[in-house]
């Protein structure tokens, strides 16, 4: 897990790039959709199958197994659909609201933002299925050692584009949010699965999105 923010930054690079060559032949509006589109093609759309099925499981089941079970289930409820129409919506609101000078930065950093906030969700937290799963094998192996060197990839990123105050107020309140949707998973789950790091994924990215467009003038 000491590598997911660096996948980040190579999927934000590809997002920061295409953003400048989208932005040669079509409208803000365009552009903006065209990069949700290639940012779900890129990942096939794990972390938003991810956010879907945590949404289900919590509002349908009555405790952690019929949670859980229901977060398996392949199809999608109507509170999953609305909490996935409503995180695109999010997304396509922030890049909109993005100051044209710090576009770059943002689409850069929000991938790597979402990645290291599984790493730190994941520190110390059981897995909520007994049976295993996709990110168990991560959680067995994970250690602070790993957390560290996490940190400093994003960390030396996030100094470079926001400024040193900016970066720090950045990762804490990152760092709170991971915490904090951890410690919701495991009352009402018993634990982490990888449906909930992939919602944790989103709600970082987002949150991102959206207040680095207020963090960005100060630098």
């Amino acid at each position: 897990m000491v590598w997911y923010p660096l996948v980040g930054l190579l999927l934000g690079g590809i997002l920061a790039v295409s953003d400048l060559l989208l932005a040669q032949f079509f409208s803000d509006m365009v552009v903006n959709g065209l990069l949700l589109l290639l940012l779900v093609a890129l990942t096939r759309g794990l972390h938003q199958d991810g956010l879907a099925d945590t949404l289900d499981g919590l509002a349908g089941g009555r405790n952690p197994a019929e949670r859980l079970a229901i977060m398996r289930d392949g199809r999608i409820g109507a509170i999953g659909a609305t909490g996935l129409i409503l995180a695109l919506g999010l997304r396509y609101a922030g890049l909109l609201e993005a100051p044209e000078e710090g576009r770059f930065v943002l689409l850069l950093c929000m991938p790597a933002v979402g990645r290291w906030v599984m790493v730190v969700g994941s520190v110390s937290a059981p897995y909520a299925r007994a049976e295993g799963g996709l990110a168990q094998p991560f959680l067995l192996h994970l250690s602070w050692k790993q957390v560290l060197g996490a940190t400093l990839v994003l960390g030396m990123t996030l100094l470079w584009a926001l400024g040193p105050v900016e970066a720090l107020l950045s990762l804490v309140l990152l760092a709170i949010i991971a915490r904090v949707l951890t410690s919701f998973a495991r009352r009402f789950l018993g634990g982490i699965t990888g449906d909930t790091l992939g919602a944790a994924n989103e709600v970082a990215e987002i949150v991102f999105l959206l207040l680095g467009s207020a963090l960005l003038p100060s630098r």
